[in-house]
């Protein structure tokens, strides 16, 4: 009995409560898998609006709990007090504390920059499969990672889509590397938080063997970037910009 407790306890998927406060007022708590955490507040952090750099927090991890206090610039905490957000209660598995209104409808950005070839791209996805060991051992992960085309340079697994893309990006700036221009590869769906969260960064495209949803693709087009679905397939769908219509409002 015991025995097959233990073996079905193996095909258990972790998933563990992780909380952030910010100059000492709680802010986020993330259903999570307990693995790169630091990576993981600060990507929310940069992603949300309260830093710019990972030299712009200090995180103090709680010693008798899964938790960070954040110390951030007060200006930093009032400008994105001061925004116009709608704030989203529950999204997913991820935590995602804000959703930014899509920008006016004339307010378009340059397109970033181009995905590499399908070619490449079915490479880089075939790497980022190989790296997800918990998804080999449960299967139900997500995993994400950023990359210059021609390499994976930061990786990570989460429960939540949301999350992974958060460590990924946390990574990235904890040692430095340049982020606009790069691209995202993810393995779930691309959602509108998702969306946000790659523009934030300055990324150019984002890529999944799934799809984009609809709100996704206006985000993504408002902010010059391309987003690729079902991108190891065949039959990739790559979803482009309306340049014509920015041009047009230009």
């Amino acid at each position: 009995m015991r025995d097959s407790a233990r073996r079905g306890d193996a095909q258990l998927v972790e998933e563990t409560a992780v909380w952030l406060e910010i100059n000492g007022t709680p802010a986020v708590t993330w259903m999570c898998t307990a693995h790169q955490l630091e990576e993981l507040a600060v990507g929310w952090l940069y992603g949300e609006g309260y830093i710019a750099s990972a030299e712009d927090v200090s995180l103090k991890p709680c010693a008798t709990d899964l938790g960070f206090w954040a110390t951030v610039s007060a200006d930093r905490v009032a400008t994105v007090a001061g925004q116009d957000r709608r704030s989203v209660l529950a999204s997913g598995c991820g935590a995602v504390a804000t959703y930014l209104a899509p920008p006016e409808p004339d307010s378009w950005e340059p397109l970033r920059g181009e995905p590499p070839s399908l070619e490449a791209m079915r490479a880089r996805f075939k790497e980022l499969f190989a790296l997800g060991e918990r998804y080999k051992d449960t299967g139900g992960i997500h995993g994400a990672a950023l990359t210059d085309g021609a390499r994976l340079l930061h990786h990570a697994e989460d429960i939540g889509r949301h999350n992974a893309v958060d460590k990924v990006i946390g990574a990235g700036l904890l040692v430095g590397t340049r982020m606009p221009g790069l691209g995202l590869l993810v393995t779930g769906r691309i959602s509108a938080e998702l969306a946000s969260k790659a523009a934030a960064a300055g990324l150019a495209w984002v890529a999944t063997p799934s799809v984009p949803s609809t709100l996704a693709a206006t985000i993504a087009g408002r902010r010059g970037m391309i987003l690729v679905g079902r991108a190891v397939s065949g039959q990739a769908q790559v979803h482009r910009p309306e340049v014509s219509v920015r041009k047009a409002r230009s």
